[in-house]
């Protein structure tokens, strides 16, 4: 029963980004929306278990919902304006409700509309980022603040604020014109990238990775170029997303535990993967401006094409790390240039560009940062002080493989 309930879960967390925008569509609310897919989903998970999946699940989960919906608009005085406007955009017989499992053919909606739905312009755009995370890539709110860097409550505040600010702007949220989708693209980028990123590195918990989570942003990335295919920065995103999931057989061994870049099997690595996202970075970099998925990805694409570790550029990845650095105000940016200047130059030249860091507080008492001091003083000869550095990092993440891995490397420095 365990099993069945876990892949219940995960396909509700396919489907659910797909049900809320059909239903914002039919409504308008992004808000009700989202309140009537959850009971869809408390519903589902409540009975599939038991009596096994329907046929059409996704029609089941658009029907539910909508009769949620309207349940909801009918019940409350405060709604009943909503409801009209539902009334006046859907036929009787759609308001009945049909057939839980019976399919509507014009609702065959992509997460990708849902994710420039979300990227409303009455946003900010860090709002509006924090609500599609929510929305479309199905992560917690302690997952978001984790990616911000910014405390749960915080989050949960900015989540709340910014639907509030989609009902009370008066701006319909519907799907926007290519005007619209021209100025809510970096946005957009920047939620596939979070998305990914979590997808790929579980900020906590167990498992290094979240599969559903980085093969659902390679595929809405996918689509996005197929949408914009001469936009420089959506090939570059897809780019780098290929490149740095080609690595992941190579990233754990027998038993889930962290392997370093430096340490995997690089014949484990997807050669396709590389050979398509090398080609596709190949061809984003002279036709645009420069952008920082672009630098990221052909960063990616040199540690890809070294055969060994020893092979890497670091010189050009360093120069790159430059660019990405005056592209954008990045911590994490910084540190990275600081490791790549203590492969290039020595480990006292990337220990000296890290100490600034130090003082940063979007990076100050986060667990890379510990780490990166740890490796730069384990390369520096001092092992007392990068066990200790070690300890430091493994204490502050919330990751248990990254934990673990961690406390391994300080056990090591202890007593070899």
């Amino acid at each position: 029963m365990a099993g069945d309930d876990r892949a219940v879960d995960d396909l509700l967390r396919e489907l659910a980004p797909q049900v809320v925008g059909v239903l914002t569509r039919r409504s308008g609310d992004f808000a009700a929306a989202e309140d009537a897919v959850q009971e869809a989903l408390l519903a589902a998970f409540g009975q599939w278990p038991a009596d096994g999946v329907p046929d059409n699940p996704r029609g089941w989960l658009i029907q539910v919902a909508h009769r949620r919906l309207v349940e909801q608009i009918r019940a409350e005085q405060a709604r009943r304006r909503r409801e009209d406007v539902v009334a006046r955009r859907e036929p009787a017989d759609r308001l009945a409700a049909p057939a839980a499992d019976e399919e509507m053919l014009a609702d065959r909606d992509d997460p990708l509309v849902l994710l420039f739905l979300c990227c409303h312009p009455a946003l900010s755009p860090a709002s509006a980022i924090a609500l599609t995370l929510r929305a479309v890539g199905g992560l917690t709110t302690a997952e978001i603040a984790r990616a911000f860097m910014v405390p749960e409550a915080t989050m949960a505040q900015r989540i709340s604020r910014a639907k509030q600010r989609i009902k009370t702007s008066g701006i319909p949220f519907r799907q926007p014109d290519a005007e619209d989708r021209v100025r809510r693209l970096g946005a957009v980028l920047h939620v596939l990238y979070l998305i990914f990123n979590e997808g790929h590195t579980r900020s906590a918990g167990p498992h290094l990775r979240q599969v559903e989570l980085s093969t659902e942003a390679i595929r809405l990335a996918r689509a996005l170029h197929t949408l914009l295919p001469g936009d420089s920065e959506v090939t570059g995103l897809l780019a780098l997303m290929l490149l740095t999931e080609a690595r992941s057989p190579a990233r754990t061994g027998p038993g889930g535990e962290l392997i370093s870049l430096a340490d995997q099997d690089r014949r484990l690595w997807d050669a396709a993967a590389i050979s398509e996202g090398i080609a596709l970075v190949t061809h984003a970099l002279p036709r645009g401006p420069v952008g920082q998925y672009q630098v990221q990805a052909a960063i990616a694409a040199l540690h890809d094409e070294a055969l060994t570790a020893d092979e890497t550029d670091w010189p050009q990845i360093l120069a790159l790390y430059g660019v990405l650095e005056r592209i954008t105000d990045s911590p994490v940016v910084a540190l990275n240039r600081a490791v790549a200047a203590a492969m290039v130059h020595g480990p006292a030249a990337g220990l000296e560009a890290l100490a600034p860091l130090a003082e940063d507080p979007r990076l100050a008492g986060h667990h890379r940062l510990f780490a990166a001091r740890a490796h730069l003083l384990e390369m520096a000869g001092d092992r007392p002080a990068a066990a200790e550095a070690y300890r430091a990092a493994a204490g502050r993440t919330t990751s248990l493989p990254e934990r673990h891995y961690l406390v391994l490397r300080a056990a090591r420095l202890a007593t070899g």
